[in-house]
């Protein structure tokens, strides 16, 4: 089980890698007024990979649902250390339930744009925040899973 939970957080990083390359173009920007130009870039993306992608983007969920099954399905067997999978599985289960109660509804409304241009510069930011949050945590569940199977 622990080649497809790497297998599968390998997937999601990936994924989060891809996000970040739009959301860091904030960082320089601060708080001060939004820059037009790159909350437009960055809403465009996520119109893009959160609703014109479909049926695509349910990938996404799909392997957060089939990595979280594979770190279950290690507990279960007791395959390698115990405080290897509950701590995946806390780090998982975090960025997931961020991803899906937060970050995944915020980027559907940037990427709508029906907010003014402050809220959206918000939006941008507080995606941002979450996705650098969960970076570190599937970082973290890696470097466990692999580091100590």
């Amino acid at each position: 089980m622990n080649a497809f939970v790497a297998a599968g957080a390998g997937f999601l990083l990936a994924v989060l890698w891809f996000d970040l390359m739009f959301d860091v173009q904030l960082l320089g920007h601060g708080t001060r007024e939004p820059v037009e130009t790159v909350v437009a870039s960055i809403a465009g993306y996520y119109a893009r990979v959160t609703t014109a992608a479909r049926p695509m983007n349910r990938l996404v969920a799909a392997a957060m649902l089939g990595t979280l099954a594979a770190v279950v399905v290690q507990l279960a067997r007791g395959e390698g250390h115990a405080w290897v999978s509950w701590a995946s599985l806390a780090l998982l289960l975090g960025a997931v339930g961020l991803a899906g109660t937060r970050t995944v509804p915020q980027a559907v409304r940037l990427g709508a744009r029906s907010d003014d241009a402050t809220r959206q510069h918000a939006l941008a930011r507080a995606i941002l925040r979450e996705h650098l949050a969960c970076f570190a945590a599937i970082v973290l569940l890696l470097g466990l899973q692999l580091g100590f199977a």
